[in-house]
């Protein structure tokens, strides 16, 4: 069969290449995706789906080369899913982040910066300090597999190696394989979750039936070789608890401010210490805060953004979904010696009304940082505050996002509904290698929209479910 070339022109929000077959008279016919090609390429590909309009498939022949490819790192690029871009140069994907958080704005929100920060990005190898990893029984493959699951696919890639996680991580890798097929609930152990903190690597073996008292010999017995902590996990995420060696302590630092923060294997912290530490200093210094502030941190989690706030503003009020996590965040504020200049209280943000925001009372600064379902309601009821009691509005908000089509549909609401200006966004690289787009935007009080209100019209946009990052 002839092969088919095309230009790629661009690539999608998973990192595949964008090109157009030909109508017979010369013009853009229908979409191709095509994972493994870049933009300025032109390739042949293979078809795994195809719809009326658009077809996806992977690259078959590279016919010209693009200047920002390069030779990925990990030899199994391309087969595990666990990265997408290591052929992009890594300030060609930062550059192709910034261009997808600037289209979303545009076409989701209807929305342009008037700044576009200079992007936040650190190291690109060993950085991930966070990840689950998936275990399988595959009899046809020799055995047990620990690691990602194969791109685009449920079964569990066959790899011995990782270049994002640390190589103290990456090394056990093999001897994962090997503890879990010597346990007799090998076929009974679904994931392994990986939480590394300061001082302490964990490791959340999720059980699906007990330890036999020959298992524990063994699993002690690999915690004392490889010097990590076992956590054991019977049922959901809350059901986890220490296992061996008890006594170590799991902390990421904040020494900017001198900040400890605890945390369980569990916990939703992010994945990279090194940027959460540059994205929570951006953060407080786009918010501007003074020292008579009163700030609301909504989506706080542990305090990741609370904590530091209370260094610097009057009071800070931590608004969660989970009674459990704000009751660890004022622990977490009482060890920092910070509970004087923190409240914690657990409301649905997912809900909130207008009533709610005028219960809570009048904040100087409102910091955001939502799961990727963004903060819809939240924006929605800013809006109407601005209408009944524009004395209690925030003049200033960061947006931290992880999907960058929620945040264009909140700010989309934010600007043309609650009349704020959107003076600044940019990106934030927490996770290299992937096409997850983390992002952040700020936003300043302007002039109140005419009645009937300038943004009547708007309507915030359809946004799909973001996928999970990487």
């Amino acid at each position: 069969m002839q092969e088919i070339f095309i230009d790629i022109k661009s690539l999608d929000m998973d990192g595949r290449g964008v090109g157009h077959l030909e109508n017979e008279d010369g013009s853009p016919g229908k979409v191709i995706f095509v994972e493994g090609a870049l933009p300025g390429e032109r390739v042949s590909f293979e078809t795994t789906r195809k719809k009326k309009n658009w077809e996806a498939g992977r690259m078959v022949t590279l016919q010209r080369a693009s200047s920002m490819r390069v030779e990925p790192k990990c030899q199994h690029f391309g087969y595990c899913g666990g990265c997408s871009m290591q052929h992009l140069e890594p300030s060609a994907q930062v550059a192709m982040k910034g261009r997808v958080l600037e289209d979303n704005l545009w076409h989701l929100g209807k929305v342009k910066a008037e700044m576009i920060m200079r992007p936040m990005y650190g190291p690109t190898w060993d950085y991930r300090y966070r990840a689950r990893l998936s275990v399988r029984h595959v009899a046809k493959k020799g055995g047990v597999l620990v690691g990602f699951h194969e791109r685009a696919s449920s079964y569990v890639a066959d790899i011995t190696t990782c270049e994002i996680l640390p190589d103290h991580v990456a090394r056990l890798l093999v001897p994962l394989r090997e503890l879990v097929g010597a346990l007799s609930i090998y076929n009974q152990m679904p994931q392994i979750e990986v939480a590394i903190g300061e001082e302490t690597t964990v490791l959340v073996l999720r059980i699906m039936a007990p330890l036999t008292p020959a298992d524990e010999v063994l699993v002690k017995a690999f915690a004392d070789k490889w010097e990590i902590q076992w956590w054991l996990q019977p049922k959901g995420p809350d059901t986890a608890y220490p296992f061996y060696p008890l006594g170590k302590k799991l902390y990421y630092t904040l020494p900017e401010f001198g900040i400890r923060m605890p945390f369980k294997p569990t916990d939703f912290t992010q994945v990279n210490h090194h940027i959460n530490r540059v994205l929570v200093s951006k953060a407080l210094r786009l918010l501007e805060v003074q020292q008579d502030d009163r700030v609301a941190d909504l989506f706080c989690g542990l305090g990741n953004f609370t904590l530091p706030l209370a260094t610097q503003a009057r009071e800070v009020v931590g608004i969660e979904g989970s009674t459990a996590l704000t009751t660890r965040a004022l622990d977490n504020a009482k060890a920092n010696g910070l509970a004087e200049k923190t409240s914690f209280s657990t409301r649905n943000l997912f809900e909130v009304t207008k009533d709610d925001l005028v219960a809570l009372g009048k904040f100087d600064r409102m910091l955001i940082d939502p799961p990727r379902d963004g903060a819809m309601a939240l924006a929605l009821a800013l809006a109407e505050l601005r209408e009944t009691h524009e004395h209690l509005m925030p003049q200033r908000i960061v947006y931290v996002s992880c999907s960058p089509s929620t945040l264009a549909r909140d700010a989309g609401i934010l600007v043309h509904k609650a009349g704020y200006v959107m003076k600044k966004a940019g990106v934030v690289n927490m996770f290299p290698h992937t096409s997850h787009v983390e992002s952040i935007g700020v936003f300043e009080l302007g002039d109140k929209p005419a009645r009937p209100a300038d943004g009547a019209h708007y309507v915030p946009a359809d946004v799909p479910a973001p996928p999970d990052a990487a």
